[in-house]
Formats: C-alpha cells, sequence, structure tokens
C-alpha cells in the first residue's frame, strides 16, 4: 500500500521514536517549514539539517534555504519516476 507516498523509488523507514512528540520539540521556524514541504520530511532528517546549518553559525533563513535545496535535490531524484509514469 502506498498510502500518502503515492509512486516513488524513493526509500521509506520505520521510525523508532514517536514522530509527533519528536515534531513538537522542533524549533517553531522548523515546523512552519515542514508544514509547508512538499515531501514528508521525518522530524529527525529536518532536525539534522537543522542542527548542521546552526553549528557553521548559519542564520535561520539559511538553515531554511539549507532545507529547501536538500529537498529539492531529493525531488530531482524521484524525478525519472515522475517522467515514466506521465509519459504516455
Amino acid at each position: 500500500m502506498n498510502r500518502n507516498l503515492g509512486a516513488t523509488k524513493l526509500r521509506r523507514r520505520r521510525r523508532p521514536v514517536d514522530p509527533m512528540h519528536s515534531y513538537d520539540n522542533l524549533p517553531k521556524p522548523l515546523r512552519n517549514w515542514l508544514s509547508q514541504a512538499a515531501l514528508p520530511w521525518s522530524p529527525t532528517s529536518a532536525r539534522r539539517i537543522w542542527n548542521r546549518a546552526e553549528a557553521q553559525g548559519q542564520s535561520v533563513q539559511d538553515a531554511l534555504r539549507a532545507l529547501s535545496r536538500a529537498e529539492a535535490q531529493t525531488l530531482a531524484r524521484d524525478r525519472p519516476l515522475i517522467r515514466e509514469i506521465h509519459t504516455p
């Protein structure tokens, strides 16, 4: 069953932690970004990118841009499958 992920070749993983608890503990700007994201991000993955940006001394806006770049790269990897599905 595909659930809400649709047709994708991207890996799916089961998480050993409660994703809602992890989500609730994220910084507000990161939660806002996740609520508008095109992909179903795990709080752990988003937090990893956020923490890396913070460790490099980047601003909140720079951290959000890093998340958007990571999402765009992931979508680009999945793009060939989308073309296969929609090509007549």
